[in-house]
């Protein structure tokens, strides 16, 4: 069987890596294709960030998975990690998308998301999936996951500035193309 397009987003915090997937996301909606996984969005306080929420985007079940206010044992620069949130809503949308969905995506491979040994076995088995997969990486992260993923000759690695950041989905989508035909 022929491998998969693999496409791995990355770039500097506050870059656009997640805005990038969310418009591909919808240009492939649009197109009629089903697209299952996780989004991770900041939660934001007066205009600091104080913490993030993952969404499980086809059932679009949130919740708060790190906070500065948070009580965990898990701390990742300002912020503590409830691992067990990640557990219960990203980790399910990534099984679930890479059982039923058309195309898997992944937002994000992180500092905080690679806390969760049940997370990182998730994201191995969505690697493996012979469907495409788009995932959004942590730039500068040398956890092992991302050193797999960043070495693996099957992931196409693009990087989101502020210089391509409106053409990028576009040129996702071009990869994208050469696998995927539009539902009837």
């Amino acid at each position: 069987m022929a491998k998969s397009v693999k496409i791995g987003i990355t770039g500097l915090p506050g870059a656009g890596k997640t805005e990038a997937l969310l418009k591909v996301i919808e240009m492939l909606e649009v197109d009629g294709h089903t697209v299952g996984g996780m989004i991770t969005t900041p939660i934001y306080e007066r205009g600091k960030k104080i913490g993030f929420e993952v969404m499980d985007w086809h059932s679009k079940r949130m919740g708060i998975f790190a906070h500065r206010d948070y009580e965990t044992p898990i701390k990742i620069g300002s912020m503590f990690v409830a691992i067990d949130v990640l557990n219960e809503i990203g980790v399910p949308s990534i099984d679930w998308a890479t059982a039923n969905a058309e195309i898997i995506v992944i937002d994000e491979v992180g500092k905080m998301e690679v806390e969760s040994e049940t997370f990182i076995k998730a994201v191995k088995l969505a690697l493996e999936a012979a469907k495409p997969l788009i995932l959004t990486l942590h730039k500068k992260s040398r956890n092992p996951l991302l050193q797999d993923i960043r070495r693996r000759d099957d992931v196409r690695i693009l990087e989101v500035t502020p210089i391509n950041r409106n053409l990028l989905p576009y040129k996702i989508i071009s990869l994208l193309k050469t696998e995927l035909k539009t539902p009837k």
